[in-house]
């Protein structure tokens, strides 16, 4: 099974992380900010990645102490139930519409971290949570899963369709890279023999 728990504690947060690479996408989230909850079980259920995330942070001041340090735990989890991505497809892109928006993501479990962004809001804030954590999140999340991440909303008019649709984009792209090639079930997906 690959499976990771991850805990995070700091002055600012308490965070912890579940994850079951290979469940069915089942999700318990509860991040004390509902829009962001929203976005991580539609991450779960459409990479069929099972999660369960509790995180108390110093919402108080504002949510991006909580949605970074999230992602850092996301990313560590997904990080450690990988392990030596033996077999994994590493490669994984997707695009996914949502009535006015168009989203695409492309991903790389390469070791070596990087996220490019492309993603505009027009509002300052969907529900509680701040549109400008939205790329601290996934910046994080790159960071700490050790993987290259091109996030792009193409079209859009609409804010929550626009990020969305880049979460289940992203999900897509997971669920693909983190796919055992049953060709390839025994071997690294890497020609240097190492990643």
């Amino acid at each position: 099974m690959r499976t990771a728990t991850v805990t995070r504690t700091t002055k600012e947060t308490d965070i912890s992380v579940s994850i079951n690479l290979d469940g069915t996408g089942q999700t318990t989230i509860k991040t004390g900010i509902g829009f962001f909850d929203h976005m991580l079980d539609q991450l779960g259920k459409h990479s069929l990645i099972d999660i369960e995330i509790t995180a108390k942070g110093d919402l108080h001041i504002d949510g991006h102490h909580t949605a970074e340090d999230v992602g850092i735990a996301l990313g560590q989890a997904i990080s450690e139930a990988v392990g030596d991505k033996m077999g994994i497809a590493r490669y994984g892109h997707a695009y996914v519409a949502m009535d006015d928006s168009l989203s695409r993501t492309a991903l790389d479990f390469s070791g070596r971290p990087f996220l490019v962004w492309d993603a505009c809001f027009t509002i300052d804030r969907l529900g509680e949570m701040d549109t400008e954590l939205f790329q601290e999140f996934f910046h994080a999340f790159a960071q700490h899963a050790k993987l290259t991440l091109h996030c792009t909303v193409l079209h859009g008019e609409n804010n929550h369709h626009k990020i969305e649709s880049l979460f289940k984009s992203c999900a897509k792209a997971l669920r693909m890279a983190l796919t055992i090639d049953p060709r390839a079930a025994d071997v690294l997906p890497s020609t240097k023999g190492v990643l």
